[in-house]
């Protein structure tokens, strides 16, 4: 059952993730890859929620599952975010693929963070 509910929460994360991007992609025509880090942030906050509501008692194993590994794992991409700063590189944006690693690193922590955060005030 674990297992379906990992393919199910994947399947809804990867199809939520590629809406996202899509959708960022036509209102900002830019070399920076926004619709991945909307994405991995997105993730990172739902993830960060998740895990403070499991420190507080709750998250059984279906939600880890379903949610935390399946749909933040796949919502959530670092194969994407890789292949985009190194797209960057090899289009000579340096300065951009700087920019996509140092925001998206901290981007993420911060938003898992606020995750957290928002889940001790209200489960805490």
């Amino acid at each position: 059952m674990t297992v379906l509910l990992v393919a199910l929460g994947g399947a809804v994360g990867a199809v939520l993730r590629y809406l996202v991007d899509l959708r960022v992609r036509r209102s900002h025509r830019t070399l920076f890859p926004w619709g991945t880090l909307i994405a991995n942030m997105s993730g990172s906050a739902l993830l960060g929620l998740l895990t403070g509501w499991s420190l507080a008692g709750g998250e059984p194993d279906t939600v880890r599952a379903l949610v935390g590994i399946g749909l933040c794992g796949s919502l959530t991409t670092f194969s994407t975010f890789g292949y985009e700063t190194v797209r960057l590189v090899s289009e000579r944006a340096r300065l951009y693929a700087v920019a996509n690693v140092v925001v998206t690193v901290f981007a993420g922590f911060g938003a898992a963070a606020t995750g957290l955060v928002a889940a001790s005030a209200i489960w805490g």
